[in-house]
């Protein structure tokens, strides 16, 4: 049909490790280069959850050296996603915050589950985080600048229903039928002539792809400086030690 599916598999939570990152990228890079392939849609295998974001075990206790490569690999699935000449939609059937929310909004389309214990946000805020520029430039193309404002210096994880109110996604749907109607958008989208569509996707992603691209070891710099600082690490050893308590 020329459409792929993409479904994330990594227990417990789809987290955004070095190596899921690259996976993820190498996997869209050999679907690009796939001349029948015009589409893909993105989706979970586990239960309740789209990606749960970065893998913090990625930002705490390590060498610059590797939260630089980290920090590359996340810029690259970024760039790549949102630039694709393909027809990408998400199907979000589970939470998604922050680099999982960043997913979803790289993509044309999001569909989410219509369950309110399912929420979706950039909600760095919280964990003493500021999202980067290209996250923030993202979100604002998506809901407009007041509503990504208000929602990033809070932190908000918008439930379902108020993140469809908000524009975050562009439909709810009953969780069974998810998938179904990722189909019926796609095929949708892919009625038009890609090229007309693949110009006009270029058009308006362009200034914010190029901005990244324009001060990408700026931005790596920064990363590492920002994420290597004591008070950063200790806050994010306490949300570790916060999910270890959840968990047992």
């Amino acid at each position: 049909t020329g459409v792929a599916t993409m479904k994330f598999k990594s227990p417990p939570v789809n987290s955004l490790s070095l190596e899921f990152l690259t996976e993820f990228s190498i996997s869209l890079e050999k679907l690009e280069n796939d001349r029948a392939c015009r589409g893909v849609i993105i989706t979970s295998a586990l239960p309740k959850v789209f990606s749960s974001g970065l893998d913090i075990t990625e930002m705490c206790g390590k060498s610059m050296e590797h939260y630089g490569e980290f920090w590359r690999a996340v810029q690259e699935l970024w760039l790549r996603l949102y630039g694709s000449n393909m027809v990408t939609v998400a199907a979000v059937n589970g939470s998604s915050p922050a680099g999982g929310c960043l997913v979803a909004l790289s993509c044309d389309y999001r569909i989410m589950a219509e369950n309110p214990k399912f929420s979706i946000g950039l909600n760095e805020a919280q964990l003493g985080i500021v999202a980067p520029f290209w996250f923030k430039d993202t979100f604002v193309n998506v809901v407009g600048h007041r509503t990504a404002e208000r929602s990033l210096q809070l932190g908000c994880l918008h439930p379902a229903p108020e993140a469809h109110k908000l524009g975050l996604v562009d439909e709810l749907v009953p969780e069974e039928k998810l998938m179904e109607k990722a189909a019926a958008v796609m095929a949708q989208w892919l009625a038009l002539p890609d090229h007309a569509r693949q110009l006009t996707k270029t058009m308006m992603r362009k200034a914010v792809l190029d901005r990244l691209v324009a001060h990408r070891e700026e931005d790596i710099k920064n990363f590492i400086t920002f994420i290597s600082k004591e008070s950063i690490q200790k806050s994010l050893r306490m949300y570790m030690e916060m999910l270890k308590k959840k968990k047992s």
